[in-house]
């Protein structure tokens, strides 16, 4: 099996490398092409890793001591209502009554917040009066469902595009 062909294959004299002829040979083994191949590779490697990190966040490994696996939610609720004045103390009373303590009957906590984003049109910086609600759940589908609920009733019920939200897995006892 002499030829010229084997001075471009991996492994010259084997069939190792898979070059049939010459071309098939040239055709796989150019320079430059196998660096393009790794980093190509490592561009996706990367780029699922970097995609997994954004998946659902899971349950940690609790010590002794430190409490059952949770996941402790942060809702961003924004007080300013469009076309009217900001949402009122006996409103948002009523929206907790109605919606938040009927998903979350064992707790939540609520804070006083204030907010800011960049209007896209103007670049100004606008200010809002916000309120924090945090809780700590238990790592099921059913406490997710719960949130959202929240969310969404929030978000119908006083015309808002959204409702803030981050998720953080914790180690927790109540």
């Amino acid at each position: 099996m002499g030829g010229p062909w084997k001075e471009s294959c991996w492994e010259p004299g084997s069939a190792a490398g898979g070059c049939s002829d010459r071309r098939s040979a040239v055709r796989r083994f150019r320079p430059g092409t196998a660096w393009a191949s790794v980093l190509h590779r490592l561009c996706i490697a990367g780029l699922a890793a970097g995609l997994a990190s954004c998946a659902a966040p899971t349950a940690p490994s609790c010590a002794p001591g430190t409490g059952q696996p949770m996941l402790v939610f942060n809702l961003f609720f924004g007080k300013s209502i469009p076309r009217r004045g900001d949402l009122t103390q006996a409103e948002w009373q009523q929206f907790l009554d109605d919606s938040v303590t009927v998903n979350l009957p064992n707790g939540y906590t609520v804070v006083d917040a204030s907010g800011a984003w960049m209007d896209p049109t103007t670049r100004r910086t606008i200010k809002e009066a916000s309120k924090l609600l945090i809780v700590a759940l238990p790592v099921t589908p059913l406490s997710l469902a719960a949130v959202n609920r929240i969310r969404n009733e929030y978000q119908s019920r006083f015309r808002q595009q959204l409702v803030g939200m981050t998720v953080e897995p914790a180690c927790g006892s109540f």
